[in-house]
C-alpha cells in the first residue's frame, strides 16, 4: 500500500510540477510535456492497479515498464549540468539516483507475484527503506 501511495503521489506530481520533470527529459525526447504526463498517468495507473489483488500483476509491470523507460532521464540528469543546475542538485547527487531503479523494480516485481521465494521477500524488504527516503526527495 505504501508503494501505491507513492508512485500515485510521484504520478500526480507530474501534472502539479511538471516543469521538474521536463528539466530532466532528455533532449531527444521530442514533446517532452506529453511524455511528463504520460509517464505520470502510468504512475498513477501503476499505482492504483497494485493495490488490487486482480488486478496486481498488470500494475506491476506497468511500473517496470514506466521505470525501464524513464531511466535515459536518470542518465541524461547525471551526464548534462542544464538539468542539474535546474534542479540544483550536483553531479554526484545525480548519480545516487540512477541505482534506485533496481531496488523499484524489484519491488515492483515482488508486487506482481502471489508465491515468491523467500530471498526476493527478504530481498524486498532490505531495499524498501532507502526507496521510500528516495521517492520522498523527488
Amino acid at each position: 500500500m505504501v508503494m501505491s501511495f507513492l508512485y500515485i503521489f510521484i504520478g500526480a506530481k507530474h501534472f502539479t510540477e511538471p516543469q521538474y520533470f521536463v528539466n530532466i527529459t532528455p533532449p531527444q525526447v521530442q514533446h517532452k510535456l506529453f511524455a511528463v504526463y504520460f509517464t505520470g498517468v502510468l504512475e498513477i495507473l501503476g499505482g492504483l492497479l497494485i493495490l488490487y489483488k486482480k488486478t496486481r500483476m498488470i500494475g506491476a509491470y506497468t511500473l517496470i515498464f514506466l521505470l525501464i523507460v524513464v531511466f535515459p532521464a536518470n542518465i541524461y540528469l547525471y551526464l548534462s549540468e542544464i538539468p542539474q543546475q535546474l534542479l540544483g542538485i550536483s553531479k554526484t547527487q545525480a548519480l545516487t539516483r540512477m541505482p534506485f531503479q533496481a531496488p523499484l523494480i524489484l519491488l515492483a516485481y515482488w508486487h506482481s507475484k502471489e508465491n515468491h521465494p523467500k530471498w526476493v521477500a527478504y530481498l524486498s524488504l532490505l531495499v524498501f527503506p532507502p526507496t521510500i527516503i528516495y521517492f520522498l526527495s523527488i
